[in-house]
């Protein structure tokens, strides 16, 4: 039976869809809830990691689950933003890729029980990229309300005309991109058993098939 910081990683994934869906649905009060489902999410990653350090619930399953719950989340709003039409494309395939591959690389270590070297510009990283997702949500929101309502926010429309959420998610992926190039360099011990394993896999299937 999973223990609790591991069924709230699981809900996080589980409200991941949920949050979507009502993004997308075509109504103020919807959209907003959204926001409200997207938030308990999000803070179900604080509290999960909070009692699992509390009393021990540390397990390899919730080493791995955790992060890459994250990681669903978060590419999931991104995703959704781009096709709102909120962010571009370019910046959506440059974090989530870069974040998935420092997962699977993390999650190779994990699993090889090999350490992996962290960064503390790394975490600050997730921080900025959090609050960012956060923001284009609430412009978001703040759009649609204006659009439907047929009012004007003057914040909104200054936004707008300076392209600020297009600098400020531009800014977020060349961070995201820089400490993931740190991240893999740091770490490239696992870069390389990975290529060895692929390496050796493939060697072995082909004297097999002699």
């Amino acid at each position: 039976m999973m223990n609790l910081p591991n069924q709230l990683t699981v809900l996080r994934i589980i409200l991941t869809p949920l949050f979507l869906y009502t993004l997308f649905v075509d109504h103020v009060g919807i959209k907003f809830l959204s926001l409200l489902i997207f938030i308990i999410a999000s803070l179900t990653d604080l509290y999960d990691g909070y009692i699992a350090k509390k009393y021990g619930y540390v397990t390899m399953w919730g080493k791995f689950l955790d992060p890459l719950a994250d990681k669903v989340l978060v590419s999931a709003a991104l995703i959704a933003f781009n096709i709102l039409g909120y962010i571009q494309l370019c910046v959506v395939l440059v974090i989530v890729i870069r974040d998935f591959m420092v997962t699977g690389l993390r999650s190779y270590a994990l699993f090889r029980n090999r350490p992996v070297v962290t960064q503390e510009l790394a975490r600050t990283k997730t921080f900025i990229q959090m609050i960012s997702v956060y923001f284009v949500y609430i412009f978001l929101l703040a759009d649609y309300f204006a659009e439907v309502h047929q009012i004007s926010f003057g914040v909104i429309r200054v936004l707008k005309q300076i392209g600020f959420v297009d600098k400020l998610m531009a800014i977020v992926a060349l961070l995201t991109l820089y400490t993931g190039v740190q991240y893999f360099i740091l770490n490239r011990i696992h870069v390389l058993n990975i290529f060895r394993d692929i390496t050796g896999i493939f060697h072995s299937n082909k004297s097999e098939s002699k």
